[in-house]
């Protein structure tokens, strides 16, 4: 029987004015997969998610949320529909709490006693948030930071997680932590469509990826066979042979 993806893009052209930067996306992410979406800087991959949210407009093709077409609609609405973000480098709200800046992620719920409960689920998941529940979110570190914009992510009960260079500015072993917590997430039951640079670390624990040049899909595969992918090895693992067989 087959499957309504989560997300699915087809055949999007998206521009800049007049300037086009989306040659006919397609991409799809099925009910409790990670995707990831890899490219080089000014491939297109935040314009892809900025075209998710509706901040930019598609001029062809259609974006669909659970079969239902989100292209058009304000990004308030399409994001009311099950669509959370993480974007790049946390953007967490400075001067608030922890707490504050977790209840931010629920503003447009309703069900106060289901927010309780998750709002446990998140400090199970995150246990330095709990420890730093009053504690204002400029006082964390870029870990901590990016655990409290996933937890506010988390917390809109998203259908779907858009997560956008999650390891940007964070030190190795911290890269290693976050990706180890992005995984977590992913097999608790969220679908995570992520844009990263670093391919290695994002194959590592994707079900599938595709990679981007400007603006054009040009590899779409499982992240096992990426891996093992010459040009990727070329372009974008450093010439190193990532195959595990």
């Amino acid at each position: 029987m087959h499957q309504t993806p989560i997300l699915e893009l087809e055949n999007v052209d998206t521009y800049y004015g007049s300037i086009q930067v989306l040659y006919n996306i397609n991409i799809k992410v099925d009910k409790g997969e990670l995707v990831c979406l890899l490219g080089g800087n000014a491939s297109g991959k935040s314009t892809t998610l900025k075209t998710i949210l509706g901040v930019c407009k598609i001029k062809k093709g259609c974006i669909k949320l659970n079969g239902e077409r989100i292209d058009g609609k304000p990004t308030k609405r399409i994001i009311a529909k099950g669509i959370a973000i993480v974007p790049e480098n946390r953007r967490i709200f400075p001067r608030m709490t922890v707490l504050e800046n977790l209840e931010m992620g629920a503003y447009l719920r309703t069900d106060t006693g289901q927010i309780k409960k998750d709002l446990e689920q998140v400090f199970e998941l995150f246990p330095k948030l709990k420890e730093r529940i009053n504690q204002a979110g400029i006082t964390l570190s870029g870990g901590e930071q990016q655990m409290l914009a996933m937890g506010r992510a988390l917390l809109a009960k998203p259908d779907i997680l858009l997560m956008d260079e999650p390891s940007m500015g964070l030190s190795p072993m911290l890269v290693d932590q976050q990706f180890e917590l992005i995984q977590k997430v992913n097999r608790q039951g969220t679908s995570i469509f992520m844009v990263e640079q670093n391919a290695n670390m994002a194959l590592s624990i994707a079900d599938r990826g595709y990679v981007l040049q400007t603006g054009s899909i040009v590899l779409a595969d499982t992240a096992p066979k990426l891996l093992c992918n010459e040009m990727m090895q070329a372009a974008y693992l450093g010439g190193e042979d990532s195959c595990q067989l």
